[in-house]
């Protein structure tokens, strides 16, 4: 494994901070399948991401691990924004520098993603058709999420207010005042409405995956471009790459994965359900991992 850094080739002037992992026994001289492997929302290359690329690694892959753009050891300001946009065409930028890679098979390059990251990988593959295959684990299209709650029980329309929130937060940052944040995850175990996202807390704010560089929290002014944001846009007609999406059967975020199975154009998609798994268990369950990633390799050795 090699820490590498990289333009984001979007304008910004950012540059971003990966991690690459070889496959055992690694050759300069010959060509390798890839895959780009994008964090959740309020984490970094080194928590659950980093643990997938390093598996898919094992399993004869060049795998990439990156830290979105303003966060982890990546640049741009302000810090911690989490602009959906930006992290989508981050999943491009990160599959530009692979392209540079005398070693990558330009032609066999695969994105996955857990979370969060799942989402954006999906939307980057809609409009990025050097993405030859597409997984998703713990998928969360963001956008949804915020709009409608983590169990789907929220209307559009009353999402409203945190528009107007990250409205407010933008002109209080026009103004010189603080950054004004928000959880992406609870930040206090007491602020975890139930026991899934109580492990979330557990997940970045103890020793089970806490991080020096994933403070969990966000910018409020992201709320401006987060609640209309849909990951899924345009699903039925360009999303036309395999698809395998990779849930718990436990998990309150599922109804993403099965929003994304029903909307995505392609015929070759399937789904991978771990029974008796949540949404965390599939970031660092040792058995949850194991079974994730045995139907991810027999995805991508099929499709890549």
């Amino acid at each position: 494994m090699n820490k590498v850094s990289f333009p984001n080739t979007n304008g910004l002037n950012i540059t971003m901070s990966g991690l690459i992992n070889f496959p055992e026994n690694f050759d300069s001289t010959k060509t390798y399948p890839a895959i780009v492997v994008s964090h959740p929302g309020g984490g970094v290359k080194e928590q659950t991401a980093g643990t997938y690329a390093k598996k898919l690694a094992e399993k004869g892959y060049i795998a990439l691990a990156y830290d979105a753009s303003y966060q982890g050891e990546s640049g741009g300001e302000p810090r911690q924004l989490e602009n959906p946009h930006v992290r989508t065409e981050d999943v491009s930028a990160a599959t530009d520098y692979l392209t540079t890679l005398d070693y990558v098979d330009n032609e066999r390059i695969g994105a996955m993603g857990i979370c969060a990251g799942a989402g954006y990988t999906a939307n980057a593959a809609i409009n990025d058709r050097r993405i030859k295959a597409v997984g998703t684990v713990s998928m969360v299209n963001i956008g949804q999420m915020f709009r409608n709650g983590w169990d789907n029980n929220v209307k559009d329309s009353e999402a409203l207010p945190y528009l107007e929130a990250g409205s407010a937060s933008r002109t209080s940052d026009a103004s010189g005042n603080d950054t004004a944040t928000m959880p992406m995850a609870p930040l206090k175990e007491e602020d975890a409405p139930n026991e899934e996202l109580r492990q979330a807390w557990e997940y970045y704010h103890t020793d089970r995956a806490a991080y020096c560089t994933a403070p969990g929290f966000g910018t409020a002014r992201s709320l401006t471009q987060l609640i209309s944001y849909d990951a899924f846009f345009k699903a039925e007609a360009f999303l036309t790459q395999p698809l395998l999406t990779v849930v718990g059967s436990n998990a309150g975020s599922k109804w993403m994965s099965d929003d994304l199975m029903a909307r995505a154009a392609t015929s070759d998609k399937t789904m991978h359900v771990i029974e008796g798994a949540n949404h965390m268990d599939l970031y660092d369950g040792e058995a949850e991992i194991t079974n994730a990633m045995s139907a991810l390799e027999t995805f991508f050795n099929r499709t890549l």
